[in-house]
């Protein structure tokens, strides 16, 4: 999974004209859910989105606090665009986000995770698979880019590993 962060004073999503969500001072966060993602990746990035210190503190120490420390808001938004590749030509290739009932399941865990770690009041939502506009007000800005993904399998890692090894010894000497 993947997210982009952004430290607001206020954010919103409105969907067909009508306001779906709002917060003032805190996070909005967008969501994107990768092949191969597993609740694990879920859960680690909800962690994230609440430990991330995004704010000065009363005595001015650069990047001390995070959301639950100033008492902000969180605003998730699905967006599968945050996965797309742009290695060809110029139109977008989205193979690398997940669709469907797997992505929203995903994603709804990732959403319920950061309200289960916070305060469910203050974590707001956007409609998954809607066409959204949203909103905000960024504050310095900040922007950051966090993620978590799923660990390589040790066997696949031990192949690669001997592969290595095979090559490095198919290698003339000099």
């Amino acid at each position: 999974m993947k997210a982009i962060l952004q430290r607001v004073l206020s954010a919103s999503v409105t969907v067909d004209k009508e306001l779906v969500s709002s917060i003032g001072k805190g996070v909005l966060v967008f969501a994107a859910v990768a092949p191969g993602d597993t609740e694990k990746e879920a859960e680690s990035l909800a962690a994230k989105v609440l430990k991330m210190k995004l704010w000065d503190d009363e005595s001015g120490g650069r990047w001390k606090k995070n959301v639950q420390d100033i008492e902000g808001e969180v605003l998730c938004v699905s967006q599968f665009t945050l996965l797309a590749s742009t290695k060809k030509g110029s139109k977008p290739d989205f193979h690398g986000a997940l669709g469907g009932e797997a992505a929203k399941h995903l994603y709804q865990l990732f959403h319920r995770k950061v309200q289960e770690g916070y305060v469910a009041g203050r974590v707001k939502d956007g409609v998954f698979q809607a066409m959204m506009e949203v909103a905000l007000v960024n504050d310095g800005p900040v922007t950051i880019e966090i993620s978590a993904s799923p660990k390589e399998k040790p066997q696949k890692a031990q192949q690669k590993h001997l592969g290595e090894e095979i090559e490095a010894k198919s290698e003339p000497a000099n």
